[in-house]
């Protein structure tokens, strides 16, 4: 008898969920782990929107369960054909670079592309959470309050290219709430500090300073971290609130699992640590004590360094997220020890 396919018997109701997630910048650093995570949870389908090219960024998403990878110039026609299924768009896709210089281009990815998708969202009922950065606080003279008032947003001057196309996307939101016009149901803006944490290997120079640091430290090389050109911070003792991959993927399903929260959010973990810090903490995890060496700034970022970086953390938790952060040493540690120093670093 020739062989042939059975019929496949139908799930029960109770077990299928048809509302589709679509997650752009899907197979990015953040982006990748929120996929993971959903997938863990058995939540979708899901949907990735991304660029994979020729390079290993494939490997981010190589072990979920994905109903489609649909490139960013067909997202459209993808949300087209998907009609009502879409549940959710949680829009992690930019141009993320601290140093691009094309702002055209910075702006045709990191704004007009967002406004399209929240207005697609608004005219069809679906909940938009997206990546904003703490790129938009500046140079911090301003504070570090996910203040939404527009009023509070015109204080603050990015630094570069990148931080103003995600404050301008910002300020323009919390305008169209402001007044009154067409909106997604649910709205979330996440200002994401300094994430670390796996899938970040593709971005290079723009990975975090732990992955920079991991193969130096475990070669028995001496870390090397920028000398200080400030009065008030030692060598190494510049600050930033360190944030471990997990917690930022903790806020995002969080969000989708609050649909009546709405708002910007900080995401860091409230306390600010130094690079002198987080190399310690490299080394420790390897089980060897820190060698660090101090190299001068380069003079084309001196004027435009930021010290100090430290999210206030209040809004999100009146909002009522209560997951407590991930230490500095325990995310580092789990970075190291799970990810960086194994045969398959990918999550």
């Amino acid at each position: 008898m020739p062989w042939q396919l059975s019929p496949l018997a139908p799930l029960p109701a109770s077990t299928y969920n048809p509302a589709m997630i679509l997650v752009t910048g899907g197979a990015g650093f953040i982006g990748s782990n929120i996929v993971a995570e959903l997938d863990t949870q058995g939540r979708g389908p899901l949907v990735v929107c991304d660029r994979l090219r020729s390079g290993e960024k494939w490997r981010n998403i190589s072990k979920r369960e994905l109903e489609d990878v649909v490139d960013p110039e067909e997202v459209f026609s993808f949300l087209k054909s998907a009609g009502g299924k879409v549940e959710a768009v949680i829009h992690m896709g930019a141009i993320t670079s601290t140093t691009e210089t094309d702002a055209d281009l910075i702006i045709e990815n990191n704004f007009r592309l967002s406004k399209r998708l929240w207005s697609w969202c608004a005219e069809r009922g679906v909940r938009f959470i997206y990546a904003s950065s703490a790129a938009t606080y500046g140079d911090g003279s301003q504070g570090f309050e996910d203040d939404s008032r527009p009023e509070a947003l015109a204080q603050f001057q990015p630094m570069n290219a990148y931080g103003w196309s995600k404050h301008v996307f910002d300020r323009w939101a919390v305008r169209a709430i402001a007044e009154g016009a067409p909106a997604p149901p649910q709205w979330a803006g996440i200002k994401f500090f300094n994430v670390y944490g796996p899938n970040e290997y593709h971005k290079g120079a723009q990975a975090s300073v732990v992955s920079h640091i991991f193969p130096e430290a475990r070669a028995g090389r001496p870390a090397r971290l920028f000398t200080s050109h400030h009065s008030d911070y030692a060598d190494g003792g510049q600050l930033r609130d360190f944030v471990f991959v997990d917690d930022a993927v903790a806020v995002v399903l969080w969000l989708l699992d609050h649909s009546r929260v709405s708002g910007l959010f900080n995401c860091g973990t409230g306390t600010a640590r130094s690079f002198a810090d987080l190399a310690a903490a490299v080394f420790r995890a390897l089980g060897r004590e820190p060698d660090i060496e101090y190299v001068p700034m380069p003079e084309a970022i001196r004027d435009r360094y930021q010290y100090f970086t430290e999210a206030r953390m209040d809004r999100l938790r009146a909002a009522g997220f209560d997951q407590p952060p991930t230490s500095l040493e325990d995310g580092v540690r789990a970075y190291v020890q799970d990810y960086l120093a194994t045969d398959d670093p990918y999550r």
